[in-house]
This record gives structure tokens, sequence and C-alpha cells, in this order.
């Protein structure tokens, strides 16, 4: 089974490890599109283009039988149209993992990091609104705008990011949350400056598991074969640090460039 996985830059190596660690026996073909990135900044229409373009790609060039988009914000932007427009492939979004915060919290107080296109997405409201409906609780939501350059660019100890995670933080340390969801992939790249700065127990949750579970699930038997490998095949349009991509994705052995509207022109 080949399953095709995007997102604007490292963060959805963290589903990718997510899946390898679950599934057997299948193909990733993973792309950062760090050409673009963030996405979590740039318009919704933007977001869709990109995301159709993607797409198209890795049908026509890797047979793919499945399609994970490990963004939130171009789940939000995008994964209706590629449903309606791919109505036979398996596609698999991402969503802050609001409901098992809800589930876990104490104090009925819980932290939402995520980008600014995330939080003001349609998709985010709904789910936030009908699952505030299941149990009392407050949700303190925090754009962050610039966190995941910070995280591409290796700067997430400088004073500047620091200064950015203490600003955001600092309500919710003060609102006693006991859980803050990492409402975009890349964050779970930022859990342990998170940590330190909110010095105080609490959970974070992201949804890497749970989007591999779901993989798992719709492919069914199909991936369970025994003996069989995972390979993996990583592609970037821009940029991107190769030494933060081994520490993410260990088993990684080559990362190739494209250029995608090339290779989409082209097909």
């Amino acid at each position: 089974m080949k399953i095709g996985v995007f997102d604007s830059g490292l963060g959805g190596l963290t589903v990718v490890q997510s899946l390898l660690d679950t599934l057997k026996g299948v193909e990733i073909f993973y792309i950062a599109d760090t050409v673009h990135a963030p996405y979590g900044e740039k318009s919704p229409d933007e977001i869709l283009q990109f995301s159709l373009n993607i797409t198209r790609y890795f049908l026509e060039t890797h047979h793919i039988d499945a399609l994970v988009v490990a963004c939130n914000t171009a789940t939000s932007a995008a994964i209706a149209t590629l449903r309606e427009r791919y109505p036979d492939l398996i596609i698999v979004g991402t969503e802050p993992a609001i409901k098992p915060a809800i589930s876990a919290t104490q104090s009925g107080a819980i932290g939402v990091l995520a980008t600014p296109a995330t939080l003001k997405g349609d998709k985010y409201q709904q789910l936030a609104n009908r699952l505030k409906n299941q149990k009392p609780v407050t949700l303190f939501e925090q754009a962050c705008p610039g966190l995941v350059e910070h995280i591409e660019n290796g700067t997430l100890e400088s004073q500047e990011s620091i200064e950015m995670l203490e600003k955001w933080l600092a309500p919710m340390r003060s609102a006693d949350v006991d859980c803050i969801v990492l409402g975009c992939t890349h964050y779970p790249l930022a859990k342990e400056s998170i940590e330190r700065i909110m010095a105080c127990k609490v959970m974070l949750l992201d949804a890497g598991e749970a989007i591999a579970r779901r993989v798992k699930t719709l492919l069914g038997e199909r991936v369970i074969k025994k003996g069989k490998e995972n390979r993996l095949s990583l592609f970037v349009t821009g940029e991107i640090d190769r030494e933060a991509v081994k520490r993410i994705v260990p088993s990684y052995e080559s990362l190739t460039k494209i250029n995608l509207s090339s290779k989409i022109r082209n097909s």
C-alpha cells in the first residue's frame, strides 16, 4: 500500500514517524512543501491550490492508495475539496486534539496552540463548538505566528522564540490549564520548550498517533504484511534542515528536492 503525506515542512514528519511505528509493509511518500511554508500564514485559496497540486503529483507519479494531509491548516482549507474531487482515494486529515483533551482534563481549562489560519477556519470552529457542548470546559486559544519558522530554522532556543512562547503560555499557566492541544504538526517539536516554560504538570496532546490509527483502520488488513519492511521516500520543494529531519525520522536514508510545478506541467 502506498501512502502520500504532506505538510509545509518538518512538522508532518511527526505524523510520518507515527505511521512508521503503527503500520507494516507500506510505502510512504512525504513532501515537505518548504517553498510555500508556512501554510498557516497563507490564504485559504493558496493553501487549497498547494494541496491540489501535491495530491495530483502523488497520484500521477506514485499512484498512492491513501493521502494524509499532515497539516491542520491544509485540512481546514482543502480536505472537503480533495474528498469531492477524489472520491475513491482514502483521505485522512488532521484536526487539533481537542476531543482527547476534553476527556483528559481535570481542571476544565484547556490551552490550544495553533496557527492563525487554523483558529480562524470553519473546521476548527465547528469542532470546538461541538465538543464544548459535551463537557463544560474553557478553551484558551492562542495563535502562534512565527513559531513554525523558528522550528524550521532551528531557533527555538533563541531569545525571540522564548519570549514569544512565554507571552503565549503565561495566560494558560495563570488559568491552571492541565492540557495543551498542539494544534499544528510542527508544535510537537517544541514540546521541551513548552514544558520548560509552563513549569508545571501539563499534558501536551498532538494528533500523530490518532492519525496513524485512523489510517490503519481504513486500510484494514491490507497493511498487515508479516516480514515486510516499510519504505520511506522524502521530497522537499525548497530548503530544509536535514539534521532536523534525521532527528525526527531516524530511519530516513535519502531526501530529494523536486520542482513540483514543473513535474505537474510535464505530467
